[in-house]
């Protein structure tokens, strides 16, 4: 099935390159000419449309990654078909915003971790055809509704917290004397381990914390301050603020 990528940004250039990281052709993906669609056709050899409507007259799934205020006016009017996919990673654009005729919609948020196949992706409703390329890129997860898609729509704004953390963290231990290369690595690295023990331990998340956090340890003893001076709260606060905004 041939792909077209409407919207040739920071994102979409992740999910080329993790598409040619799983051994995707180039050639059977169509770019918008705008952004970095020229780039990305010279460099790797994918296939530059004239414009979005010979992208939507040529695949059979179309990927729409424009900015949430364009996504509207860019799918409307252009030859859209039955049988067809259209994937919208437009934070916050509902799928009735997006006049796309007798094509299936489907709103997903994949991570830029998607050049590395480890993102992963939301999808409201099941991707269908379309579920193959997405599983090139990391895990797939289904959600059941439009507002609960946009509730774990949060997690890609967890994503770049959890960045500022560790950088926080691989800084804070190179200016105690550490190489910070390999600051770098070892907070990043303790971050995935984390991550890891999380999603594939079976037990209760607040039993695994609880066998790090003996009394009088130095775990127990940071997140006691952390908890005295607000931090999960203010977490907490943020994700609601991402909330908010994204429902408008």
């Amino acid at each position: 099935m041939k792909l077209g990528i409407i919207g040739v940004g920071h994102l979409s250039v992740s999910i080329l390159r993790g598409l040619l990281r799983a051994g995707h052709a180039p050639e059977s993906i169509l770019l918008s000419p705008r952004g970095h669609g020229a780039d990305m056709a010279r460099d790797h050899g994918f296939a530059l449309a004239k414009d979005n409507a010979q992208i939507v007259g040529a695949c059979d799934i179309v990927l729409l990654a424009v900015r949430p205020g364009d996504a509207p006016g860019a799918v409307r009017g252009l030859p859209w078909r039955a049988g067809q996919t259209m994937l919208s990673a437009c934070a916050g654009v509902p799928l009735a915003a997006l006049d796309i005729g007798a094509a299936t919609p489907v709103r997903i948020m994949p991570i830029t971790a998607a050049s590395l196949g480890a993102s992963p992706t939301l999808a409201y409703p099941d991707a269908g055809p379309a579920r193959t390329l997405l599983e090139a890129i990391g895990t797939v997860i289904i959600l059941r509704s439009e507002a609960e898609f946009e509730a774990a729509t949060v997690s890609a704004a967890m994503y770049g917290w959890a960045q500022a953390l560790i950088r926080s963290g691989a800084d804070w231990t190179a200016a105690h004397g550490m190489d910070a290369t390999q600051a770098r690595q070892l907070v990043a690295s303790t971050f995935t381990a984390a991550g890891r023990m999380i999603a594939e331990e079976d037990a209760p998340m607040d039993d695994i914390l609880a066998t790090l956090c003996t009394p009088g340890g130095i775990t127990r003893a940071g997140l006691d301050h952390l908890e005295a001076k607000g931090a999960p709260a203010a977490w907490n606060g943020a994700c609601d603020l991402v909330l908010r905004k994204l429902q408008g």
